[in-house]
């Protein structure tokens, strides 16, 4: 079971704090498993602590403050301050601090900041290629300069790029900007300001961005929590691998299982997604206008250039895609937002399951001093987690599909359609984020009530009748089905009219004798070492 966790972004530090690398920290450094995007090399991010700062407010949520607010809401300023309580989006106000630590890869300024850090490697390696005498390889204190528009890369940076964008009205237009501004009293950079985005059209910035953006978030942020979760649910399992409970199959009592067997079905289903995930290429394009490189070969046409984008795109940890229009297909997004779409319909399918174990008294949940469960019913104690969980995941599916469906497509060599959508992959997947963190809290609550579980087991001595049957049919007894439907379908089945069936059978004394020392306690077959992880 490979349910390593990635390097972590610690005390919500930003894409900056880590090395960018294709692969985890699991036990050893395995390249080839534990990380999206299987790539050979690697870009070394500074190792900064990030400097964008949430802009939300937290709400005064004490009862005095809010004895005290005497405005209406149509009275309210539509210029308020965004805050948690003036945020249209639930993730930026109710669960901005579950799902903050994806803001510094998937916001605007996450955008910004990646597509700064691109335009600046290109310009790098732009000065590593001979044939482009014009921009010569850059002094120490040069490359110190542009390392550091990276490394020291801050709010007032993003700010300032979205100021030129209100001039330009073009987001990557306005980086470039940005660059050379920042750039102009360098002496020897300031000679080679106008290869900054040389050769590029916006689309060979923006995707690589995205890319990044995919990588550093699903890596940093949204596998350890993932793997946090998986191992819940295999930890649940075998410390339940020897407990009996009733199975229901159609919802009715069906062969006894163990609740440590049940769990690990949903650790294995969720760690095989998992590993898809995992192996999704994260790949970019770097071919110019229409990707024929055209205005490349106008200006150099001696350069292999096909082979420069290549090298250029590995550099930054992402897998080189050379057959595009304008754009990168987006096919490995629908491939990677699939994937997560069947990871969290599993654990919706997980969540209804342990919402389903607590309505029948399966799973009680510990309660938390403070707490309330109903507003007039005080003695409930809702399974609010599971039911946060689930209803997130349906949001989240349904931005993930519509990302998945829409992206692979566009008209000709491109249109913006993309654009707006693509903004919206930190929606999909802070809420993946959110439900998977809801489902946490909620196993964290449970509580096995063997009690019930054994009392539902006692009262279902019906479930003997399919291994009975099954010996009998052993021993050629003719209709052993029908005698046995006979005996239970809509009637009371007990310990006692069980023995009685079982002693005028026409059987082997010790095939009479294994019958009767079986109960729905112990008549659970394997499920046991299923569920404590024992059978392979």
């Amino acid at each position: 079971m490979d349910i390593g966790s990635c390097i972590r972004v610690q005390n919500g530090s930003c894409p900056k704090s880590y090395i960018t690398r294709a692969s985890c920290l699991y036990e050893q450094y395995i390249p080839t498993q534990n990380c999206i995007s299987k790539v050979s090399s690697y870009v070394t991010l500074p190792h900064k602590k990030c400097t964008c700062k949430a802009t939300l407010k937290d709400a005064n949520n004490s009862i005095e403050a809010v004895s005290k607010i005497k405005v209406k809401p149509s009275e309210v300023s539509t210029e308020m301050e965004l805050s948690s309580l003036t945020a249209i989006s639930p993730l930026d106000g109710r669960y901005r601090n579950k799902v903050k630590d994806l803001s510094c890869y998937l916001s605007e300024y996450g955008l910004i900041y990646y597509r700064t850090l691109v335009e600046i490697k290109w310009l790098l390696k732009l000065s590593q290629i001979p044939e482009v005498y014009e921009v010569p390889k850059f002094s120490n204190d040069a490359q110190a300069k542009l390392q550091e528009l990276i490394d020291g890369f801050s709010d007032a940076d993003a700010i300032q790029v979205k100021n030129i964008e209100k001039i330009t009205n073009h987001d990557v237009k306005a980086v470039e900007y940005f660059l050379k501004t920042k750039c102009q009293e360098d002496p020897e950079i300031a000679q080679v300001l106008e290869f900054f985005h040389f050769g590029c059209t916006s689309e060979d910035i923006n995707n690589l961005a995205h890319g990044l953006m995919l990588k550093e978030a699903v890596n940093s942020v949204i596998l350890p929590v993932m793997d946090d979760l998986i191992k819940a649910i295999y930890s649940m399992a075998k410390a339940n691998a020897y407990v009996p409970m009733l199975s229901r199959t159609h919802g009715q009592p069906a062969t006894p299982t163990t609740l440590g067997k049940e769990m690990i079905i949903f650790a294995e289903r969720l760690n095989r997604e998992r590993q898809d995930i995992l192996q999704v290429e994260i790949l970019g394009k770097f071919a110019g206008a229409v990707g024929n490189y055209n205005a490349h070969v106008v200006a150099y046409p001696d350069v292999n250039w096909p082979h420069v984008a290549n090298q250029f795109v590995n550099s930054l940890g992402l897998s080189f895609n050379p057959h595009v229009t304008q754009i990168e297909s987006h096919d490995y997004m629908a491939k990677l937002f699939h994937s997560f779409i069947r990871f969290n319909n599993i654990l919706l399918d997980f969540d209804k399951d342990i919402w389903g174990y607590i309505s029948v008294g399966y799973f009680k949940q510990v309660t938390k001093a403070g707490e309330i469960g109903s507003s007039t019913m005080p003695h409930k104690v809702n399974p609010i987690d599971f039911e946060n969980s689930e209803g997130n995941l349906g949001i989240a599916n349904a931005i993930l599909d519509h990302l998945s469906m829409k992206l692979p497509i566009s008209r000709w060599q491109r249109d913006l359609t993309d654009s707006t959508v693509l903004r919206n992959i930190g929606v999909g997947l802070g809420y993946s984020l959110l439900a998977y963190k809801s489902a946490l809290v909620g196993i964290g609550k449970l509580q096995v009530n063997e009690a019930v579980i054994s009392k539902d087991l006692d009262n279902s001595w019906e479930v003997l009748a399919e291994p009975i049957q099954t010996v009998m049919r052993r021993y050629g007894v003719e209709e052993p089905y029908e005698k046995l439907k006979e005996l239970t379908r809509g009637r009371a089945v007990t310990k006692e009219s069980i023995t009685e069936f079982i002693n005028r059978l026409e059987i082997p004394m010790e095939a009479k004798t294994e019958l009767l020392k079986l109960t729905p306690h112990n008549y659970v077959g394997v499920a046991a070492q299923i569920g404590g992880g024992c059978m392979y």
